[in-house]
């Protein structure tokens, strides 16, 4: 078992952000500012990305609503 644990610590994808973090950024070119949902990595191909709830709503170009907002982690700074 401690095989996998030494594999995953030393090759796998560390988050840099942890839930609760306060971050600022832009998205579609949207500035916004809010709280960090999950940092997480599912496949190598798309890479890392951070689930962001934004403390105000944000209206895209088609006129959607949006209040959650997937970010790659390197476009987002924290507060």
């Amino acid at each position: 078992m401690s095989n996998y644990a030494t594999y995953f610590s030393e090759n796998r994808y560390k988050s840099t952000y942890h839930l609760g973090d306060r971050v600022r950024g832009r998205w579609n070119g949207i500035p916004f500012s809010g709280t960090v949902q999950i940092d997480t990595l599912v496949d190598e191909y798309d890479g890392p990305y951070v689930i962001v709830y934004s403390d105000l709503p944000i209206k895209d170009s088609n006129n959607i609503i949006h209040t959650m907002i997937k970010v790659k982690p390197d476009t987002i700074n924290r507060i």
